[in-house]
């Protein structure tokens, strides 16, 4: 395995490597045409600002669930999972447990009153029964920075991923990469509008599928269909023994440990509800029993993906091992692509080049689909709420709304661009859970007392939303996330006085504590009854629902 420490820079010196990279980026731009093409078929059909933010609502239950699974299995899925249980064991796996079961959360508490009672984005909902301006610009302002944190992972992500694909080293080669990954986001999302990010994630989320099946019964199959020789054998190449297979080798060390497990797993659990992209999913349905059903085959789909990661991480460590991935990417990113080009037959194979194509592909068409998504949600949120409503207070065309959301794409994806050219060292799944903690903090109470608490008023949305952004945000800056650590955004600094790598723990009570405080302290509005009873009855009944 120490012969393999050099990849992805040693694939290119192998025998036949040139061959080898021509039929890896062959492949890898047909995924990439096929999704444009996809994109541009569905351009036509977009007349109006329902089709642009909403797909038309058309689309039915088993399609919604696959582009909620396209769009959440992306590079923290696909490739931090991976990385994480390669890397760290049995701990990396809790990543898995608490993705999958947050969908539990945003099927039992938003799914269905979401989607009777909003009309475009989250804000329809917060703002129903408060004063327009004020709730709007929070909740515009925080859907955007939940939404660019998100994408700076994915971002991060795909230059590892497309580094190890095309067979290139060094830093400037990553950033064109990135730079190539935002150009392509921008065009499906300005093109596209939902219609055309919605059947992209479709198609994606069946690859992906079947990419990682396809990995899982290679592994499966080496290893005799015995699961324990295969835990057995990763427990072997880690180094680290029994202590691969058990808690503690990266969470319950110590208390802070323990404590940093906690506040990540409240984050996962709780913050899917609050993710802007996943929300405004929930509208592209015509109504809310479509919309439960969509979960449903959501949590179906990514469960059964999140077993098969089991397959995918510990196949890694096992064939590939630890130091083989690390010195690849310190963050354990390309794990999944190197254990395809392994199980292919190694580095300069035929079969490893081909595996590694598909798999790397595959990959990467689903963090496009999720980034997508992402600069769908956050440019909506800017033109619907921010522009349309607050700038121009509901004095606005349709035809310029959706202009406003085109170019605000084209900001928004800018600007995650830029900040991922300085965070490519960072773990991808660690920067979603921070989007998540975000997420948590300033978008869920929000959203649960506006749906469930007749006395929420304005001040209390607007304390909430701003008071959960504030402290996860600088929690996250003075945390080990962004200094103080070898694996930190700025390894040679420390300023970190918070212990946690992970917010939630402080920052989802503080956004529910400060919402209640606002409230309390503030006189509700002169219809606030009225507005409740009517928001609770097209919540519950659908009545009047759009």
């Amino acid at each position: 395995m120490s012969g393999m420490s050099g990849l992805p820079t040693a694939a290119l010196s192998a025998s036949g490597a040139s061959d080898n990279r021509a039929l890896t980026v062959g492949l890898f731009l047909v995924f990439v045409a096929v999704t444009l093409g996809i994109t541009l078929w569905t351009s036509r059909r977009n007349k109006n600002t329902t089709d642009f933010y909403a797909g038309g609502r058309s689309f039915t239950g088993f399609q919604n669930g696959l582009a909620i699974s396209g769009d959440y299995m992306s590079a923290a899925s696909f490739l931090g999972i991976a990385g994480s249980i390669a890397l760290f064991g049995y701990d990396g796996f809790l990543y898995s447990v608490g993705f999958l079961v947050a969908w539990l959360m945003a099927l039992l508490l938003v799914a269905e009153p979401l989607r009777n009672a909003g009309r475009f984005t989250m804000a329809d909902v917060l703002a129903f029964r408060m004063r327009q301006r004020p709730v709007r610009t929070a909740a515009g302002v925080s859907t955007i920075v939940v939404s660019i944190v998100y994408l700076l992972a994915q971002m991060v992500g795909a230059g590892s991923l497309v580094a190890l694909l095309l067979g290139v080293s060094g830093e400037g080669a990553k950033k064109w990469i990135i730079l190539a990954v935002g150009a392509l986001m921008i065009l499906y999302v300005t093109i596209g509008g939902m219609k055309g990010t919605t059947w992209v994630q479709i198609v994606k989320a069946a690859l992906l599928m079947g990419g990682a099946a396809l990995v899982t019964v290679l592994v499966m199959n080496r290893f005799g269909w015995n699961l324990s020789s295969l835990l057995a054998a990763a427990a072997e190449a880690s180094g680290k023994g029994d202590a691969f297979l058990e808690p503690g080798l990266k969470y319950g060390a110590t208390s802070l440990t323990r404590l940093d497990f906690v506040s990540l797993g409240l984050a996962l659990v709780l913050g899917t509800a609050g993710l802007p992209h996943i929300l405004v999913r929930f509208y592209t349905v015509p109504t809310a029993k479509v919309a439960r059903k969509s979960v449903n085959w959501a949590i179906v789909i990514i469960g059964v993906f999140y077993l098969m990661t089991i397959a995918l991480g510990f196949g890694a460590a096992a064939l590939v091992g630890p130091k083989a991935i690390t010195a690849s990417n310190p963050a354990g990113t390309t794990a999944a692509p190197m254990l395809a080009e392994m199980l292919g037959g190694g580095p300069g194979s035929g079969g490893g080049a081909l595996l590694l194509a598909v798999v790397s592909s595959v990959a990467f068409a689903t963090i496009l689909a999720v980034v997508a998504g992402l600069t769908l949600a956050s440019s909506a949120s800017f033109a619907h709420d921010l522009y349309a409503h607050v700038i121009r207070k509901g004095r606005v065309s349709e035809k310029q709304e959706v202009s406003v959301a085109r170019w605000s794409a084209v900001a928004i994806g800018a600007v995650a661009v830029v900040l991922a050219l300085f965070a490519d060292k960072l773990n991808t799944a660690a920067l979603v859970a921070l989007a998540f903690a975000i997420a948590a903090s300033a978008n869920l109470p929000t959203l649960l007392y506006s749906l469930f608490w007749k006395r929420f008023t304005t001040a209390g949305a607007v304390c909430g939303i701003y008071g959960g952004l504030a402290a996860s945000v600088v929690l996250v800056v003075f945390s080990p996330v962004v200094s103080g650590k070898p694996t930190s955004l700025m390894p040679g600094t420390d300023f970190a006085w918070f212990p946690l790598e992970n917010p939630g723990l402080v920052s989802i009570p503080v956004g529910f504590l400060l919402g209640l405080l606002g409230t309390l302290l503030s006189r509700p509005e002169d219809d606030a009854e009225d507005k409740h009873g009517e928001l609770e009855v097209r919540a519950l009944t659908g009545i009047g629902a759009h």
